[in-house]
């Protein structure tokens, strides 16, 4: 399954437009269970989904890539997207593998693949372009069966991964809460539909259809409404956030500790609170050296302090242990900026 996100537009815009994309459709099914088909509970999901937003969120227009069997290319997908200046690109999927064991919900964002098993979802999701007459053509000779088709996006920077990363936590986070699922974490994968999006970007699994139990919750009516009402309460987050910030007229609210002046420095990113913590909160599981910034009415809590990137991935994987979907985020004097202009600040 595929959620993404989209943080565009200017923030003080009136209206708030969401793309919703039930995976694969028509001539392609996706992956097969052993009493259903992926797309058909994509699409279930996709369009319970969309009616909890409207009638939740009056001021959300949302759009659907495809509202009946139908195959739109990875393409289309994106560029309605675009075209319609998307602040929430939402793309639904199921997992499935080899193993009729393994089980839990993972959510990706756009981004480099550290393993494997992330690589093999990758190529599984892309693969559905070589159903396009023209895709050679139109994908610019990316080749998804290709391990060499990926090195190129080792190039790429997706100005969105902060946000994409914030709602993909968020989304995890409530399959565990509101669903009870098992949660697989948020990782990096390079998903075409995700990169040519102008957007930030998920891809929510909302299980595996190769396992037995998962397939029968996510066939079920009961099944489907509980993982369309969990990706709604983390819009709701999203969407809150989105509107604190329009409320500031543009300025970016983040206030934080270490920032050298004129040079930009990284942190971990790892926690957010509604009420601020002592320092010796069991929420922080013992982390030193915890520092906080106020974004949107919510502290969030950060770790490390550095303006070396490989010093503060290191740190981020540290932090993993305690929390798996902690990630790095950027300041300049005090104020927040993308981790993509810091690290392009710190080259020149």
């Amino acid at each position: 399954m595929l959620v993404f996100l989209a943080w565009g537009g200017a923030w003080g815009q009136q209206s708030f437009t969401l793309v919703i994309d039930p995976g694969h459709g028509g001539r392609d099914p996706g992956a097969l269970g052993a009493i259903s088909q992926e797309k058909k509970i994509n699409l279930a999901v996709a369009l319970k989904l969309g009616a909890l937003i409207e009638r939740r969120h009056p001021d959300v227009k949302v759009l659907y890539t495809r509202k009946g069997d139908t195959y739109p290319s990875l393409f289309d997908r994106a560029e309605l997207a675009n075209k319609n200046h998307a602040n929430l690109f939402i793309s639904i999927h199921a997992n499935a593998t080899a193993s009729k064991s393994t089980v839990g919900t993972e959510t990706f964002v756009f981004g480099l693949s550290r393993s494997k098993s992330n690589l093999d979802v990758a190529m599984r999701e892309n693969s559905v372009i070589l159903l396009e007459d023209d895709y050679s053509t139109r994908y610019e000779g990316f080749d998804p069966t290709s391990v060499e088709s990926y090195i190129m996006f080792e190039f790429m920077q997706n100005k969105y991964m902060e946000r994409s990363v914030e709602f993909a936590a968020a989304v995890q986070n409530q399959f565990v809460k509101h669903c009870k699922r098992e949660s697989r974490g948020v990782k990096e994968s390079e998903l075409i539909v995700l990169h040519r999006s102008a957007c930030p970007g998920v891809l929510v699994e909302l299980g595996f259809i190769s396992n037995p139990a998962e397939e029968r919750y996510m066939v079920s009516e009961k099944g489907q409404t509980a993982l369309a009402q969990a990706i709604s309460n983390a819009f709701d987050d999203y969407k809150r956030d989105y509107d604190n910030r329009s409320n500031l007229d543009g300025a970016r609210a983040a206030t934080v500790k270490g920032s050298a002046a004129g040079k930009p420095v990284f942190k971990v990113q790892f926690a957010t609170s509604r009420e601020k913590l002592k320092t010796n909160d069991r929420k922080l599981k013992g982390l030193r050296d915890v520092e906080y910034f106020v974004e949107g009415g919510v502290y969030k809590y950060t770790a490390g302090s550095t303006s070396d990137y490989d010093k503060i991935q290191r740190t981020k994987k540290e932090v993993q242990a305690k929390f798996p979907d902690a990630f790095v985020v950027a300041f300049l004097d005090g104020q927040k900026i993308s981790v993509a202009e810091a690290q392009k600040m710190l080259k020149e």
